[in-house]
């Protein structure tokens, strides 16, 4: 078996996500920056071939993103699970690769997290929401609002949302749908609401031909306005100026559309697999947790409505 460096298989198991698996560069982003931490403790452990690494110094590793006692940042249970994750997946490639005689990593296990509940909003606030977007004059209400509407109306991401091009969006009369690109590169065919529709129609024809004079957006759907496309971060202070405009500033984040998508179509009775098709989900049980939220809130109608639920 050839000498297997911890750098080198580093290097090569990050060729081999952006490559064979196709992560996104900010996926990628991280998985280097988790790697890099995971080899400088290794190093400090005196491995310098990862065929060297055993169970225990794997799990101590995880108490040491805990802890920050290598000097880094001590980390939530959650970024500690991610950090691990990359670990994992290095040991595993190491271990198909052939350049290692077993995967230290295998039985290693992240901390326990509590799960947090998808925050979602009312249909009512998602409304006052996106009336707050369309306040003033101009392109930038039109194209706020076509923004925000389609966030609602697909459940798309907000770096979703971004990625589109015009040919993405068809607002055909009988069946109006825009193919989203998601995590992994997956696309994905989601329908889109007579609201966003009209919103859309509206930007497509009285805002976005004027932003496109202005510069260089090329097929981007969203442009700011200067006409370059419009960013992830700009996006996201569209959604805080109206959510502060609407009253909602507290606690409304970027995600808050895509779990009030879910929250609100799960409550009108719609199927969990279904949901879980429009949203991209790999897995059915990531889009469970919504179901979670309509079951509370079952609980706390009963809780209020029927006459023997309380003492």
């Amino acid at each position: 078996m050839t000498v297997a460096a911890v750098s080198d298989v580093v290097d090569g198991y990050l060729a081999h996500l952006a490559v064979e698996r196709g992560v996104s560069a900010h996926t990628a982003a991280a998985y280097r920056r988790d790697l890099r931490r995971y080899a400088a403790y290794l190093a400090d452990c005196g491995a310098d071939e990862l065929g060297e690494v055993t169970a225990g110094q794997v799990a101590r590793y995880v108490e040491v993103l805990a802890t920050g006692a290598d000097g880094g940042s001590a980390l939530a249970a959650p970024s500690v699970g991610r950090a691990l994750a990359a670990v994992r997946g290095l040991h595993r490639f190491a271990l198909v690769e052939g350049l290692t005689p077993d995967d230290p990593a295998a039985t290693v296990t992240p901390p326990r997290t509590v799960r947090r509940l998808p925050k979602a909003i009312s249909v009512g606030q998602v409304e006052a929401l996106l009336e707050a977007a369309s306040v003033g004059e101009g392109p930038a209400p039109l194209r706020d609002r076509a923004l925000l509407e389609l966030l609602y109306s697909t459940g798309a991401r907000i770096s979703e949302a971004v990625s589109l091009a015009v040919d993405d969006v068809d607002l055909d009369a009988e069946n109006p749908v825009v193919q989203v690109t998601g995590k992994g590169r997956r696309t994905r065919i989601v329908p889109v609401g007579s609201h966003a529709v009209r919103a859309l129609g509206a930007y497509l024809v009285q805002a976005r031909p004027g932003l496109a004079a202005k510069g260089r957006g090329g097929p981007a759907l969203f442009l700011g306005l200067r006409g370059a496309p419009l960013s992830r971060q700009s996006a996201w202070a569209i959604l805080q100026q109206a959510a502060e405009r609407a009253g909602l500033a507290e606690g409304v984040s970027p995600h808050t559309l895509r779990h009030s998508f879910a929250t609100h179509l799960l409550e009108g009775g719609a199927d969990v697999r279904v949901v879980q098709e429009l949203l991209g989900h790999a897995s059915v049980t990531t889009t469970q947790l919504y179901t979670h939220v309509t079951v509370q809130t079952l609980r706390e109608v009963y809780a209020s409505s029927h006459p023997r639920a309380r003492g």
